[in-house]
Parts: structure tokens; sequence; C-alpha cells
């Protein structure tokens, strides 16, 4: 109000008549309404019929349509091409040797089409047997998205679009399969029917999907590849009062089942000292790079010139001899690596020199703090973590009421994976994180809702000269030189729009974070709700309302006892909009995640000018993009709201939406497979979550078929939307508390028949998960081929009807068993990876081996032999070229930094 208040008082200052807002929008629709006749001479005036007679929704469609294809078109060109020449850029998981080689995909044809077959024949689930359970689901949930809007495609059109079509509303073009085009009450029972069958036809698949959710998790969860890690048999206690921060007190109040127990430290000082530390180190490995390639590079110079060089064995003899004496044959003293200790002010040092004084200073300082914490000796905070020999164990700790105090020793978390711990929030206390989460909460919800002023703002910023029109004061902005003018209204707003889409998502993460979420996945969680209540009220609502409203503005102003019809004629017209979105995402949007043509051109320009050392080189080469679930999910969770919204206002949409919704899913197939790997692992939580907020569409669609039939007072499908509206409710709430308590624990029962399970089909009547007696688990005995094949599935083959209806049966845990591996790795652990699993990483962090590229002239040898008095430093697996440019070995993929990924 203060801004509109503002806008006012500068208008009555520019003018001297003294108008507000208010006045020149009045005036300026009446201006427009008296040109236009319809104040006066057309009769028709605000209605349906004279808002029609020009409809633009067939050409807006075509203009839309027709570059799309043609970018796609160019996109998918380009792929096809680059794909065999990049392949490490759109194959990287068929050979990478970063990766296992069970985590690798199988390797694609050179060709430009011949290798369409190979990947249409790899199944869905390799990407749940080799990667992730969480990329499997986000497939399924495309796949069941667009499968769903195809049977919506022939519920709704064999209905709709002949009694829309008929309706003699005077529409044009596409808006006369839209609900707008009804002009008889009677004709509205076919949209309540319609309504009935197809969101009834939803939830029904919600309510499947979540079934086979449960089953899936339950037989991944319970399968040897993850019950014997040790995440799944790991509960992290948060807000663990003071009193029982004590080892004896925490094992006698869980018994002899745990194993393990690291009750967390605060430790700020000895991270502050390993990030020094690691610091130094990476200093000293770049000057020490610096300093072997330039006396490389001096060198060939030197050779080009004709001049003795001396040879290796030479070099290998001086290597013993004083720091940096081989190196000073090609490179003077004021040449060597130097740096100041501050900011232009600072002394400038060696950093050779100093980078080695200063690890002598702090390795010391760091083993010593390392051990006092490891004994016990450390400052305590609220969170513990302890591990139990058996995941049934585990399951009992996490699904049991540990104190009988509210809010203490919880929340609990159960298969929190070390690496994704986020250790500073397991210092808060229950208090404090009762007073983040109402603060992030109610900050989010003002972000969402008030997100259109900053956005409404650019919009302003790439229509300056209407602002102008409405506004005369705004005149002097003509003054501006044309090009500063044109760059203002045209480059900023698009500029300033792509940067504050690109925060959005970092917001919400950070608000993730500073309410105490004490893990990636619950950050993942937590902003996967926020982002989708952010796409559903600002990409869809706002959008569809201000569209609705801004068709109907002036005529409402003329007219405004025809509100209520001009309303519930343009908003169905608002789907136009949304037609060519569907077009948008589903051209441009797969065919640009195919190409990722930014991504190919930051990898080798940033590769090129950025990455100095081997250990660069390497790190670019072998870390693969990964997915922000939170993010990822709730773009196409609004897609179908959308789609579900609009099915019986405009069914049109639905068939967009269908094929805009299975582009995506190929875009997204192809890069799971070859491409992404996973970064955060939510265990397949996001799913659930998806199929909840894609019911928003169903609840949308109702509530807006409501209010259109109140508008058009239509009674009779007002009182039978309510009572579908109300079983909806019911069904719905039926459903989560039934399925609950399934999505977040494991039943015993089937921990036990898994077990028998596995005893049968190894063949050898014990299982092979645990050890009688005390369930003892670190390793498994299912690596490799098991004894016995799993075999069929342990009923008939359905036919496609029976087995969509029967979820229950046919999708059972038995069944869905057979999807998850046994034999895909050796889930074992070193005694030391054991014990400083969860840890704070500073506290089991070791010292970094240093890696540098190894030359012939022998300056590498003797600076690791130096160096390594401090620090671990080696030249092996590293070298020039020729040409004295940085190589390593990528054939191998596996140099002396790399470490071997641990499945806790």
């Amino acid at each position: 109000m203060d801004t509109l208040d503002a806008f006012n008082s500068a208008i009555q200052r520019r003018s001297p008549s003294g108008l507000t807002l208010e006045h020149v929008i009045q005036r300026r629709a009446y201006s427009f309404c008296q040109n236009t006749n319809v104040a006066g001479n057309n009769p028709d005036a605000g209605s349906a019929q004279s808002s029609s007679s020009n409809s633009p929704s067939l050409s807006s469609f075509l203009s839309t349509l027709v570059p799309t294809f043609l970018l796609a078109l160019v996109f998918v060109t380009l792929f096809l091409v680059l794909r065999t020449r990049f392949k490490r850029n759109y194959e990287p998981r068929t050979f990478l040797g970063s990766l296992r080689p069970q985590e690798r995909s199988p390797a694609l044809p050179n060709g430009l089409f011949n290798w369409f077959g190979t990947f249409s024949k790899v199944p869905d689930s390799f990407i749940l047997n080799h990667q992730s359970l969480d990329g499997f689901l986000l497939l399924r949930y495309l796949k069941v998205a667009s499968a769903t809007c195809l049977v919506g495609c022939f519920i709704t059109w064999p209905v709709l679009f002949p009694v829309n079509a008929t309706g003699h509303g005077g529409q044009k073009q596409l808006d006369l399969l839209a609900f707008g085009n009804v002009v008889d009450k009677n004709r509205y029972y076919a949209h309540v029917f319609i309504a009935w069958i197809f969101l009834g036809f939803v939830f029904y698949m919600v309510a499947r999907e979540s079934i086979y959710y449960v089953n899936l998790r339950q037989a991944y969860l319970l399968s040897p590849l993850y019950a014997n890690r040790m995440s799944s048999r790991t509960v992290l206690f948060t807000s663990v009062p003071r009193d029982y921060l004590d080892e004896g007190i925490l094992r006698r109040m869980f018994g002899k089942h745990v194993k393990n127990l690291w009750i967390a430290n605060d430790c700020e000082e000895i991270e502050q000292l390993v990030e020094e530390r690691d610091k130094v180190a990476m200093k000293l490995e770049a000057a020490e790079t610096k300093l072997i390639k330039l006396a490389n590079t001096n060198r060939l110079k030197a050779m080009k010139k004709g001049k003795q060089t001396g040879g290796a064995l030479g070099a290998a003899d001086e290597a013993n001899g004083e720091s940096g004496s081989v190196a000073a044959k090609w490179v003077p003293i004021k040449k060597r690596p130097t740096h100041r200790l501050k900011p232009v002010i600072g002394k400038k040092v060696d950093t050779i020199n100093w980078c080695r004084s200063e690890l002598e200073r702090l390795i010391p300082k760091i083993d010593a703090l390392q051990a006092t914490h490891r004994a016990g000796n450390g400052k305590f905070i609220p969170s513990v973590f302890i591990e139990f020999y058996h995941q049934s164990e585990a399951q009992s700790a996490y699904q049991s009421l540990s104190h009988h105090h509210a809010l203490h020793m919880a929340p609990r978390f159960i298969g929190v994976n070390p690496d994704e711990v986020i250790w500073k929030n397991l210092k808060i206390n229950w208090a404090s994180r009762v007073v983040r989460n109402i603060l992030t909460i109610t900050f989010v919800v003002l972000l969402i809702v008030f997100w259109s002023i900053p956005v409404g703002f650019v919009g302003i910023l790439s229509n300056i000269n209407s602002l102008i029109q409405l506004a005369p004061w705004l005149g002097w902005l003509h003054k501006i030189p044309s090009q500063i003018f044109g760059v203002i209204q045209g480059l900023l707003p698009s500029v300033l729009l792509a940067v504050l889409m690109a925060l959005l998502p970092i917001i919400l993460r950070l608000m993730a974070r500073l309410s105490g979420a004490p893990s990636l996945s619950a950050v993942e969680l937590r902003t996967q709700n926020s982002y989708f209540g952010f796409q559903v009220v600002q990409v869809f609502l706002i959008t569809t309302l201000t569209s609705a409203a801004s068709a109907s503005v002036t005529s409402i102003l003329c007219k405004p006892g025809e509100a209520p019809n001009l309303l519930a004629t343009n908003l169905p017209k608002a789907s136009n909009f949304y037609i060519s979105y569907f077009v948008l995402q589903g051209l441009t949007i797969s065919s640009g995640a195919l190409l990722g043509i930014a991504g190919l051109i930051l990898f080798k320009l940033l590769g090129k000018f950025l990455d100095t050392t081997p250990r660069k080189m390497y790190k670019r080469w072998s870390t693969l993009s990964g997915l922000g679930w939170g993010t990822v999910f709730p773009v196409y969770t609004n897609l179908t709201v959308i789609a579900i919204t609009y099915s019986i206002i405009a069914p049109l949409v639905l068939g967009f939406a269908t094929i805009g919704l299975y582009l995506v899913y190929l875009a997204y197939r192809y890069n799971l497979l070859f491409v992404f790997n996973t970064d955060v692992d939510t265990k397949g939580l996001v799913y659930p979550r998806a199929l909840q907020q894609t019911t928003t569409g169903a609840y949308l669609a109702i509530v807006c078929l409501i209010g259109l039939f109140g508008i058009k007072a239509a009674p009779g499908p007002i009182v039978l939307m309510v009572v579908f509206l109300i079983f909806i409710i019911l069904f719905h709430m039926s459903l989560n508390s039934a399925l609950g308590p399934l999505l977040k624990f494991l039943p015993k029962s089937l921990e036990a028949e898994e077990e028998s399970l596995l005893a049968s089909e190894d063949g050898n009547g014990i299982a092979s998960t645990a050890e009688k007696g005390n369930g003892v688990s670190t390793s498994t005995d299912s690596v490799g081929p098991p004894v016995k094949d799993l075999g069929p599935a342990p009923h008939k083959k359905p036919n496609f009807i029976t087995k969509f209806l029967r979820p229950d049966l046919y999708t059972d845990y038995h069944t869905l068993r057979r999807l998850v591996p046994r034999g895909f790795a050796d889930i074992s652990y070193d005694p030391v990876v054991e014990r400083d699993a969860y840890y704070h990483p500073s506290i089991s962090s070791q010292t970094p081996l240093l890696w540098v590229p190894r030359d012939e002239a022998g300056v590498s040898r003797q600076e690791c032999r130096h160096s390594g008095k401090v620090i671990p430093m080696t030249d092996e697996g590293a070298g020039f070229d020729e040409k004295g440019n940085i190589t390593w070995d990528q054939e191998n993929s596996r140099p002396p930094i790399w470490q071997e990924k641990i499945y806790y």
C-alpha cells in the first residue's frame, strides 16, 4: 500500500486535476470502451460473444509450436552429432573409471541413430539396480503422470469435446473446445460425471502408486544390498538431554543390541584447523605443480636451442640433494612461486617453503586433537548416532519413544549416510529447533506470497513504454539515450528474471538448512514441499488468475454486472497459455536437457583455464552432474497438477500434457542411464510426497468447477460436486491413515520372512544376512551370483487389467524384491572406517596426499622427497606431453588420489 500511495501522490503532483491511479485506470478503460463501441452501440458489450469473435488461441498456439519445434530439432540434431564426439559429456557412465564396474551402464553404438535400439532395451529398473531408488522413481512418476493424462484424454475427449463444441457460447478456434463455450446449464452434468470418473481415477492412481512404493521400499530396504549397510542399522537421535550424553547410560537404555555409539562433538576448533591444513596443502600442491611445469617448459625451450639438458638418471642422483637444487637449474630464484601473507601489503614469501613450515605446525596439532576427540574427551553436543547389530533392532529403536519428555531425543532419523550429515545442525536443541521451524516456514510462506513483487518489477522494466502511457510523469525516461533505454527494457529484465529464478532454489535450501534439518536428504525433502508450494501459487494460480482477470478487466469496468459471466468465460481461456507451456516444456526443455550445451561449454572452458593441477583435472573428469530432487520433482508435479486442474475445464490440455511429460521422461531416462549421478539419497521418499502433491490438481479442479457452476447459477452440478469433494476428502484421509506408517517404518513380519526367503534361495537353510543368536551383520554372503536364482514371481502372470486393478497382489513385496539386486557390492567395512564412520569429518580427516606431474628433469622427484617429509606427495600417474601440457592417465581413471566409494 505504501508503494501505491506513493504512486498516487506522484500522479497528483504531476496532474493539475489531482487524478489518482484508480481514476487513471477508469478513464483509460472508459476511453477503450468508447473506441470499441463497448459502452454504447454494441449490444453484446462485455459478453462472451464479443470477447471471442477474434479468438487468437490457434494462432498463438501455432506461433509457439513452430519456433519451439524448430529449436528442439536443432537441439536434438546437435545432440546426435556431439554425442559421438564427446563421450565424457554424453556417456560418462559407460566407461568412467571412478565408477565401479557394476555401477556402469552398457555402452551405446557410435552411430547417429543405431543406438536407439540399445537404449530402448535397457529397462528402467537398471537405474534402480545401478544408481538410485530416487532416479528410478523419478522416471516412474513421469511415466505415471503421462499415462494418467493419456487415460484422461480417453475419458474426457469423447464426451466433453462434443458437449463443449456445440455449447453455443460463440467461442472460436481452441476456445470452442473449452467449458466457456457452454451456455445450457443442463450440459454441465456431463462435466460433473466425467469429473467424477477422471478425478476418481487420479486418486486411484495415487493409491495404487503409494502401494507400489510401499512394497518397493520394503523390498529395497530389506534386501542384503541395503540391510547390511551401516546406515540401515544406525539411528540418529537429536535434542538429546545433557544427562543422557553418556555412553554408559545410552547402552543401558538400548541394551545389548548396541554395537557402536558416537556422541557428536563440538568440533569448531579442529574443523578450522583441518580447513586451514587442507587449504595450505592445496596451495603447496599448486605451487609445486607450477614450479615443475615452469622448469619443464624452460627445459623444453633449451632443448629446442640445442643445449645439453642432462638425463633423468642424473636428475635422479640429485633428488637427495638440497631442496630446490634441481629446479634451480631451470628456474631462477626470482621466478619461484611466491605470495603475500596479506593482500597487497603483506610480506612476500616463497610459497613452497612457507607451506611446508605451516604444515609442520598444523599436522601434529590436528593429530593430537583428533586423538582427544576419539578418546571421548571433547565437548559433547545434543546428538547421538547409535549403530545396532541388526536392522530390526535399529528399526525398533527408531519406532519407539525414547524419552519421557516431549521433543527430547526427537526427531529421530534412520538410514542417514555420514556423507550427508549437516554437522552444524546437530548442536541445535529442541527449543531452538521449534523456533527455527516457525521462522523458516513463515519466511518461505511470505516469500511465496510476495514473490510477485520482484517479478512484477522485472515485468514493468520490460514494458516501460506502456508504463509511461499509464503514468505520463515517467516521460523523463525517454530522455535516456536509446541504446541504454534498449538495454534497460530488453536485456536487463531477462537477466534479472534469470537471477531471481536461480536464487529461489538456493534460498529455499538455505531455509531448510536453517530450520535444523540434520541431513542433505532432509533438506531436499523440505525443499520439495516449499518449492512445490511456490510452483503452484506463482507459476500456476497467480498466472491463471491474472490471465483471466486481465482478459476481462476492461469489459468489467465498462459493465460491472457482467463480471461473473466474463470470469467464467475467460478462466477456461487461460488454458491456452498452458497448452503453449506444455509445448515449451515437452520440446525445448527435454531437448535442451539432452543437449546440455551449457554443461559442455563450461566443462571445456573451465577445464582449459582453471584446471592447473592433475587433481583439478581428475576431479572435473570424474565428477558427474547430480540432480537436486527437491527442485526437480516439484516442476513436473506442478505440470501434472495443471493438467489435472484443466482436465474438465479445457480437456485439450491433457493431450499436450501427455506428449510433453513423455518427452521429458525420455530425456531424463537417457541422462539418468548415461550421464547423471546421485549425490543425495532420500530412499525414494520424494516419490510419495510427489504423489500426495499431485492430488492438489484434483482438489483445484473440483473447487474451480464448483466456482464456475456457482457463477453460472447451476445448483444441481454444485451439489453433486460438493458431495464428490466430501467423498474424496474422506477417501484421501483414510488412505493416508492406512499407508502413513508403512511409508516411514519397516514391518517386523517382512524382516523375518526376508531371512527365511534368503536362506531357502541360497540353499543352505541359514539366513545369509544375520548370524544366529546375536544377529551380527557386517558383511553379506550373497555377494556375487546367488546360489539359487530368485525364480519366477509367486503367482501366475496376470493380464494387464488384473495387474492394474490389484497392485496389492501383483506388485507385492515378493514380486518387487526381484527387482533389487543381491550381488551388487561387497558390503563390508575396514575396522578404521567402521570406527570413524559417524565421527565429525574433521575428527576422521586424514592428511591429504598431494599429487604433482612427473617431469624428465627430476624436479618432481626431488620435490616429492623433500615435501614428503612434511606431507605425503607423489608424482605417479601424471606427466607432461611433448608440448609441455599436463596430462594424466585417463584410461585407468584411478590415480593415486582415487578413493573407493564406501557404501555406508
